[in-house]
């Protein structure tokens, strides 16, 4: 592997052990000092970092009690992973977008090249707690786009990020789920099936060691990771208060696309996406819609249109003729004439075409809709006897 050399990889796979995922002030200190520099003047073993606070020293020396980078390097590799670091040939350069927020490095599970998958990939968020329609959606969502050939990128949680995996998965496409644990450590318990074919399959990435376990503010963290990696995100359900929101704005400010799948006004979980939307994130409702926000030129969705009826398929003045027809009862030629705007020789000629069609029928000397035509708007062809009535106009 070529990249940083080996005390370099150690000093981060410690620092990821020492200090706490997306934290600014370690970001900015390892860009001052390095990490060899940073990781001894954290640990005792040279100057501190400027400015750095007592109870933070205290803290980290604690940490350093059982700290073994060599062991957590071959912990990773006994799973068949690696540690990447920024320098490395496989290291996604969109994460470099999160400033001192970078990641010191990332754990990987999983044999596809994470640079590579990073570069046409596509979030797929929401509710653990979601609706059977939350999850409908993010499986097929989490398909049609593996079907396209777009990596989907989620966090492995219960309901919309499973489904979303799981929609991946069946596709026989590809997915990866970014953890707030380390990659040896399933969470949550009920998805560690899930995880181990997202291994296999796909890949795991984890900023913590392995043994790591999540807390709340890992969550949050974790997720400005799944934000930078992805050139989308897509929010299927969320309440006011949802990380899957979090996610979604730091995607807008780092300049991703942002979209959202609406749901019922009388679902509390829409709220969160509904007000997204008002924001201005783009309203998507299936993978079609998300590859032709995310994807290159050429890559657009088919056209949106009901389904065609006989009717969509007359010239105008025939249609206009048709319309001049009463809804019930019937009419003489002269009256859907004038009602149509146009002369009464016109009108009976089209008259009978739209007999011969289907659409209308002659009772004496009154044109009326046939009986197919008034209530479906397709008209049902004319039988054996359906020929032209003798008397009135």
């Amino acid at each position: 592997m070529t990249g940083p050399g080996r005390e370099e990889r150690l000093a981060r796979a410690a620092l990821t052990r020492l200090t706490e995922p997306g934290d600014e002030t370690i970001g900015r200190w390892l860009r001052q000092m390095g990490p060899v520099g940073l990781v001894r003047g954290l640990t005792g073993k040279g100057s501190p970092p400027r400015g750095a606070r007592e109870e933070r020293l205290a803290g980290c020396r604690a940490r350093a009690e059982v700290l073994d980078p060599v062991a957590d390097l071959a912990a990773v590799a006994r799973l068949g992973g690696r540690f990447l670091c920024p320098g490395d040939l496989e290291w996604p350069g969109q994460l470099d977008d999160l400033g001192d927020a970078r990641p010191i490095g990332l754990w990987v599970r999983g044999s596809p090249g994470v640079r590579t998958w990073a570069l046409r990939s596509v979030a797929v968020v929401g509710a653990r707690a979601c609706t059977g329609y939350g999850s409908h959606v993010a499986a097929t969502l989490g398909a049609g786009l593996a079907e396209r050939g777009w990596v989907v990128v989620s966090g492995a949680a219960y309901g919309v990020d499973g489904a979303a995996h799981r929609g991946a998965l069946a596709a026989d496409g590809a997915t990866v789920a970014v953890l707030a644990s380390g990659v040896d450590v399933p969470y949550p318990r009920g998805h560690t099936e899930l995880l181990d074919r997202i291994a296999e399959q796909g890949l795991l990435l984890a900023e913590l060691p392995p043994g790591g376990h999540p807390t709340r503010s890992r969550f949050v963290l974790r997720n400005r990771v799944i934000a930078a990696l992805t050139r989308g995100t897509v929010v299927v359900e969320a309440e006011y208060r949802s990380g899957s929101l979090v996610t979604a704005r730091r995607a807008r400010e780092l300049g991703r696309h942002t979209m959202g799948v609406p749901g019922p006004v009388t679902s509390g979980l829409s709220a969160g996406v509904h007000e997204l939307l008002r924001e201005g994130a783009c309203l998507v409702s299936d993978a079609d819609d998300v590859a032709e926000l995310v994807g290159g030129m050429g890559e657009l969705a088919p056209p949106r249109r009901g389904p065609v009826v006989a009717r969509d398929l007359l010239d105008p003045e025939a249609a206009g003729v048709l319309e001049a027809v009463p809804a019930r009862g019937g009419a003489q030629a002269r009256a859907i004439a004038r009602e149509a705007g146009t002369g009464r020789e016109r009108a009976l000629a089209r008259l009978y075409e739209l007999q011969a069609l289907g659409f209308v029928e002659r009772q004496g000397d009154l044109w009326q809709l046939a009986a197919t035509a008034s209530t479906s708007g397709t008209p049902k062809p004319p039988g054996r006897h359906g020929g032209v009535r003798r008397g009135g106009d």
